[in-house]
């Protein structure tokens, strides 16, 4: 491990900060999760796989991270949805918990420490909106339930704007009861046909806001270290968020504040409103996740990241360089199994310089805020390093301590992203994969015979089946494309 300290750019100061959490060692970690009306698409995966590689990340230096996602279960959005099909809200909300579990887990995504729901923390949310009238910043009109922002004094921080600015630009529902335009709702009156729940103020359900404001205390305190989301959040959602837990408990809600960038489809945002989203089910139907999770990592977190298929194309190329660098290095090594790919410890001896300097680039830019850009950068001259040494490696002793230690730093590396290299080396082979062993011996039988011919004409079929053939000293290996 290098000696560069973490840094993070904070959107609250709008600068890169040493991280520093509020308790030595520990690490609370709050991320905005799904609304659960649909199945998620690409825009919403690339928070999921960011700020999991954020934690992953902090777990490898050595903290202990708690790690809190919410699934809004209580929303208009489910409401129309359920009506839409005919379907109970609840049903409608759990159908697509189960789904977003599925892609996330293809992701490699870890579950969270605490995945809470609003449906079951009605009481807390409740109690919430109670402490907000004892201190004065919440009023009530006939079952509706507001945040008074006027007086919150600090209201726009977040998003370095003023009441005024942020009024001048953003879609207000006109509400003339409204003590002020920006006031915004903690408590909904129920309609008739939509579900309630009872409260101090009649039938209802809560607003967005309020929401994750009471879920993070309820877990992680009235202050913790990370709030994250994307940068569509910042305002209102974030800026709604800090100024009800900060008007209830005197402290800041989180000290840091993190935001990934959009995806945009020819450079506009990709969103469900302007139609132009594609299911991140459907990317998965043609490529393999740890493709897809790959390409997510390829662009630094806060820019914006491009999506068309002829990029996916390109990770997926890149990624497979990766994936041969690290086979060749294996079998040049002669490894019978792969290593675990996860971070661990590396090189129990001197480490070779060319190994060294690959991880010292690696970790210096993910203490950069997390610049997995440049990390993979580092990856990749850590697999030209390996290539090299597995040419050389049955004649020098050099380059076979290089292959052992390269290797061990590669598990490392790659582990520390959640990628993996080695999916489906372990396991038994199937019968397709006995049939391509079938074809490539009789393939070998027809070149034995100087039928080139015949020869050619398998190894041209398989390719175009997606499965490429590489002639060596040492036989013939096969790999998919």
């Amino acid at each position: 491990m290098n000696d560069n300290v973490l840094k993070v750019f904070n959107t609250l100061t709008g600068q890169k900060e040493v991280f520093v959490p509020l308790e030595p060692g520990k690490v609370r970690m709050y991320v905005c999760g799904p609304t659960t009306y649909n199945l998620i698409h690409l825009g919403n995966a690339r928070p999921l796989v960011v700020f999991d590689t954020v934690r992953r990340y902090l777990e490898h230096l050595g903290y202990q991270v708690t790690y809190v996602q919410n699934f809004t279960d209580v929303d208009d959005k489910i409401i129309k949805r359920a009506r839409e099909e005919n379907v109970p809200p609840g049903e409608l909300a759990e159908r697509y918990v189960r789904e977003y579990y599925k892609d996330a887990d293809s992701l490699m995504v870890k579950r969270a420490t605490v995945h809470p729901r609003v449906s079951e923390h009605m009481d807390d949310i409740i109690r919430f909106i109670e402490g907000l009238f004892q201190q004065g910043y919440a009023y009530e009109i006939d079952g509706d339930v507001y945040f008074a922002v006027t007086r919150f004094k600090e209201y726009g921080k977040l998003s370095s704007r003023t009441l005024e600015e942020l009024m001048a630009g953003a879609r207000v529902e006109v509400d003339e009861r409204k003590g002020h335009p920006a006031d915004f709702a903690l408590w909904k009156r129920s309609k008739p046909g939509e579900p309630w729940w009872e409260s101090p103020w009649g039938p209802g359900r809560p607003g967005w806001h309020i929401e994750c404001s009471a879920m993070s205390h309820k877990y992680l305190g009235s202050s913790f270290d990370i709030h994250a989301g994307g940068c569509d959040l910042i305002f209102p959602h974030h800026e709604n968020e800090i100024a009800q837990s900060e008007a209830l408990h005197g402290v800041p809600m989180a000290k840091y504040w993190l935001h990934n960038g959009f995806i945009t489809v020819n450079e506009e945002k990709m969103s469900k409103s302007l139609g132009n989203f594609f299911l991140l089910r459907d990317i998965l139907n043609k490529y393999a996740p740890e493709v897809v999770r790959f390409y997510l990592l390829s662009t630094h977190y806060r820019s914006p990241l491009d999506f068309d298929d002829e990029k996916l194309e390109t990770a997926q190329r890149s990624f497979e360089r990766l994936r041969n660098a690290y086979r060749l290095c294996r079998e040049a090594a002669g490894d019978a199994e792969p290593p675990q790919m996860k971070p661990g410890p590396v090189c129990a001896g001197q480490m070779p310089d060319e190994v060294h300097t690959a991880r010292r680039r690696f970790y210096e830019a993910m203490n950069d805020d997390f610049n997995t850009a440049l990390a993979i950068a580092a990856l990749f001259d850590l697999a030209r390093t390996l290539n090299t040494a597995a040419a050389q490696a049955a004649a020098s002793p050099g380059a076979l301590e290089v292959l052992k230690c390269g290797k061990e730093a590669f598990a490392e590396l790659i582990g520390v992203l959640g990628l993996r290299v080695d999916v489906g080396e372990k396991r038994e082979p199937d019968l397709a994969e006995k049939l391509v062993e079938l074809i490539i011996d009789l393939r070998q039988e027809a070149r034995a015979n100087k039928d080139y011919r015949t020869s050619d004409k398998i190894r041209e079929e398989l390719k175009r089946l997606g499965i490429v053939l590489e002639d060596t000293p040492q036989g013939v290996r096969w790999r998919y494309r």
